[in-house]
């Protein structure tokens, strides 16, 4: 078993995912080293592939850009403080109407280059088997955090809780029949080559339903069925589809805003794809998150006719994540309670989604560094989204806890509830250009 030794001369960072490569760069950019510790290439989780830092596992999309949205607001916080991931990201784009969504490939590979470059941080490829108590650290290691070192913060921190969330399938462009497919984003908003549609009649759709809701799942190993608990926002669509034979035409396969160009009418339903790549080769099924059996996931989209000759290239997993009680354990600048100089960042500390994640790995970034030059911590107002999300894994009151993506929900309320969208990015962004950190 790996030994902690002790780098009084740098701040290390455990996990090369988007919290950990954020936090890396934030601190690098104070004049401080990291090492930045990442076990791949030489082990892989179930879910990961990719050699580069920054592997985005399920979508590649970084949800809304509209600044009056709650996820258009953190990217503009984030954009505000040089955020690595969002210089990154905006440089990767591929087309997605009002979302910010990426060539994965080109983005790891990107946020990778950065890393490398940056004379201040070291990657280590190394795997850290125990939760170091020397030095200042930050641990964002995923939800998918190797059994060793999940097995040692469990033991530290008096147990953690975990869920299950699922990907979804990516397929080839030239398999899609486009004599049942159409372009267009949803009442026009965006470009219109931007998603391409999958119509389905009411007969298709209730044919696709009924093979969906039966169709054989894989088994999930080490845990009992019931004591799953299903993050809503990586629900499997076949789980979604359970709820009722119009759930999925209310969610993935709403039609509203789109209009079939053949026949000037609204589909009964439809299946959006987004392109995974610039180049347009490789689509992704919006929504279509699944734990149905390679085999099954063949035969039941098949039946989506613009997918009759699907050719599935990454098929959709499910896999377990796991997250600390944080409420119970983190202070508001993600440090732990019982060792302030212990950071976590990321989905292990229950914020939900990729630049969320990063968000808290620029919040941790920043205050180890602080940290490491004896200052005190900055604590980000909940008139923030990244304050907001901050507050709400940390505050010891709540029970029952669950992750938690970007909402207005959370946020400090404004007096101005008819401009209260955008009163809240205004009053977001004029705090963050007068803080100093």
């Amino acid at each position: 078993m790996k030994r902690w030794v002790k780098m009084s001369k740098s701040i290390n960072v455990i996990g090369g995912g988007l919290a950990g490569c954020e936090a890396a760069w934030q601190i690098a950019k104070r004049g401080i080293k990291v090492n930045l510790y990442e076990m791949k290439p030489f082990k892989y989780t179930p879910a990961h592939s990719n050699k580069n830092l920054c592997e985005l596992v399920c979508s590649n999309s970084f949800k809304a850009e509209r600044v009056d949205s709650a996820s258009g607001l953190l990217k503009e916080e984030m954009r505000t403080l040089d955020s690595l991931v969002l210089s990154c990201a905006d440089k990767c784009k591929v087309p997605a109407g009002g979302a910010l969504a990426v060539d994965r490939e080109k983005f790891s590979a990107l946020v990778t280059e950065k890393i490398q470059n940056s004379e201040l941080i070291e990657i280590k490829s190394e795997e850290i088997v125990s939760l170091p108590q020397e030095g200042i650290n930050i641990i964002a290691t995923g939800p998918l955090t190797s059994k060793p070192l999940s097995e040692s913060i469990k033991e530290a921190l008096g147990g953690n809780l975990s869920f299950f969330d699922a990907a979804a399938p990516i397929v080839t462009f030239d398999s899609i029949d486009m004599n049942h497919a159409f372009f267009a984003s949803r009442y026009g908003k965006g470009n219109a080559d931007d998603y391409l549609n999958c119509p389905l009649s009411e007969k298709e759709y209730k044919i696709f339903y009924n093979q969906l809701i039966n169709a054989e799942r894989a088994p999930l190993h080490d845990v009992d069925i019931k004591d799953i608990n299903v993050y809503e926002g990586c629900m499997p669509v076949e789980i979604m589809a359970k709820r009722g034979v119009d759930t999925l035409r209310y969610g993935p396969m709403k039609p509203v805003g789109l209009r079939d160009p053949r026949s000037e009418a609204r589909p009964f339903a439809v299946v959006q794809l987004r392109k995974e790549t610039l180049s347009g080769n490789l689509y992704n099924m919006v929504g279509f998150q699944t734990n149905l059996k390679f085999g099954e996931q063949k035969r039941v989209f098949s039946l989506i006719p613009a997918l009759k000759n699907l050719n599935i290239v990454r098929y959709g997993v499910m896999h377990r994540n796991m997250f600390i009680n944080s409420p119970k354990l983190l202070n508001k600048d993600y440090s732990l309670r019982s060792n302030p100089n212990i950071f976590f960042a990321g989905q292990i500390t229950g914020v939900e989604g990729y630049i969320e994640s990063a968000s808290s790995g620029m919040i941790a970034g920043i205050n180890a560094s602080r940290r490491y030059k004896s200052k005190d911590s900055v604590y980000f107002s909940n008139e923030t989204i990244m304050g907001a999300l901050a507050s709400y894994i940390s505050e010891e009151f709540r029970r029952d806890f669950q992750p938690m993506g970007a909402n207005f929900g959370i946020i400090a309320p404004t007096k101005d509830k008819k401009l209260r969208y955008s009163e809240f990015a205004r009053r977001s962004i004029e705090y963050l250009k007068n803080i100093k950190i």
